[in-house]
């Protein structure tokens, strides 16, 4: 009798587990079933990009019908901005693509969310991102990361090796090579100039200035915290950098005026690995040779030879060397519903996907360099669509890639992340800066100081 008791027993405790798991799985199931939309804000604003983006979103609520993905696309200069704005009125989005500096000025605002972002990583593997990107998100206390690094490019100098080698010149790796290359090739009287540095006051301005003044031991902070950019360094490497202006093609530039090197009339010009295609492919090139962009310029026919003739300087060289580079990220600003959240995540994990992820770097070969290891030496990877590797070769792209793990910046000092820098760039007060010299003639001790007030206040 006692036996036949415990046998009842364990079968009524056996089908009310039953039941509670069946009760549990509809409940989920209703969870599941319950339909979501999320904004993604993206800032690759180009229509193709945009519409590559739209494809990965298509085939991921294919997969999930009852995640919604919003694509907005929001321009890099207007990201911070807008990102205060909707935080003000409580619509940020679940998901933001931004400069890795940009992340972690939204990581010290409080906005995003750290403990998502950890579980995302964890989830993709830390092992497998490259360790330097990763630590240009890496939160003060190292305990997460404010976003994770999606894709990065490296800038450097890129110049007409064959006007150089006929010139007799050294490659513009140095200070003192880089000041005598853009003073010799400098003819304005035959629409030809000597070099292109970002005089508005943009992000690719400071994406200039910072290897000059790194080049020069210039930093913002030390690892104390403490701001020392009106320092002796900043200052030569800011008249060093008004001076290369000079020999800019005439009016306020910033990026766009690579327009002058691809039609001939340049010797040399600071830009990031984004612009190998260009380079190399007469289609993507198209942009850049016509008279649209500037009154000077009058267009031109694509020269195959251009890449042939092109070199690199990755490195600026001073007192010391110095590379820059820049990273990518993707990353969670704080949501209320933890459907929305769970949502971000999950399609998060999806672009980290083999098949996902070089689908979205491959709309910029090149410049679009991956963060996981695995996949830069990925056969697909390395056979973009449009042949740019080709042009360049595996090896050398490897080397780019592998360069990620070396890049400097002003946030990061003695191994210490000053949370400040990152802010100072996301509000481009140096860009000001540098636009109230070169443009405004303002006296360079007098901007310093104008940039030092300001990062005060950020600071205070």
């Amino acid at each position: 009798m006692k036996q036949r008791t415990i046998i009842i027993f364990v079968v009524l405790i056996t089908l009310l587990s039953m039941s509670f798991l069946s009760a549990q799985g509809e409940a989920e199931a209703q969870v599941k079933a319950e339909p979501v939309s999320i904004d993604f804000w993206t800032t690759e604003t180009q229509s193709d990009r945009m519409a590559t983006i739209q494809v990965l979103i298509d085939t991921f609520s294919a997969l999930n019908p009852d995640i919604s993905i919003n694509l907005v696309p929001v321009d890099e200069n207007d990201l911070s901005t807008q990102a205060q704005t909707a935080a003000a009125a409580g619509t940020l989005p679940a998901i933001f693509e931004a400069p890795a500096e940009t992340a972690v000025s939204f990581g010290t605002q409080g906005i995003v969310d750290l403990s998502a972002t950890r579980a995302l990583a964890d989830s993709i593997g830390v092992d497998r991102f490259y360790s330097g990107p990763l630590k240009v998100l890496q939160t003060t206390d190292k305990s997460g990361y404010y976003a994770l690094p999606y894709h990065g490019w490296i800038q450097g100098i890129w110049y007409r090796a064959d006007w150089f080698e006929e010139a007799g010149l050294a490659p513009p790796n140095t200070w003192e090579n880089v000041l005598k290359a853009a003073r010799y090739f400098h003819r304005p009287q035959d629409n030809q100039y000597g070099i292109l540095v970002g005089t508005k006051p943009e992000a690719y301005s400071e994406q200039c200035f910072t290897p000059i003044a790194m080049s020069n031991d210039a930093a913002l902070f030390d690892s104390e915290g403490t701001l020392i950019f009106n320092s002796p360094e900043m200052k030569d490497a800011v008249q060093f950098y008004a001076e290369l202006a000079k020999y800019n093609p005439p009016g306020p530039q910033n990026w766009r005026g690579r327009d002058y090197y691809m039609q001939g009339r340049m010797a040399m010009f600071f830009y990031s690995t984004y612009i190998m295609d260009d380079l190399a492919l007469a289609e993507v090139a198209a942009g850049s040779l016509t008279g649209e962009n500037f009154s000077d310029l009058g267009g031109t026919d694509f020269d195959p030879q251009l890449v042939e003739n092109t070199r690199l300087a990755p490195i600026m060289t001073n007192k010391s060397p110095a590379g820059y580079g820049t990273v990518v990220s993707l990353g969670m600003f704080n949501q209320s519903s933890p459907a929305e959240r769970s949502a971000a995540q999950k399609f998060l994990e999806y672009l980290y996907t083999q098949n996902a992820y070089i689908t979205f770097l491959h709309m910029a070969p090149g410049g679009m360099n991956p963060m996981l290891k695995e996949i830069a030496s990925n056969s697909r990877f390395q056979n973009d669509p449009n042949g740019i590797f080709k042009n360049y070769g595996a090896e050398k792209m490897a080397e780019i890639i592998d360069g990620l793990e070396d890049i400097r910046t002003f946030s990061i000092v003695d191994g210490v992340r000053i949370e400040a820098a990152s802010e100072i760039t996301a509000q481009q007060i140096i860009p000001q800066m540098l636009y109230k010299i070169t443009q405004e003639n303002m006296k360079v001790d007098a901007a310093m100081a104008w940039a030092e007030r300001e990062m005060n206040k950020l600071i205070d």
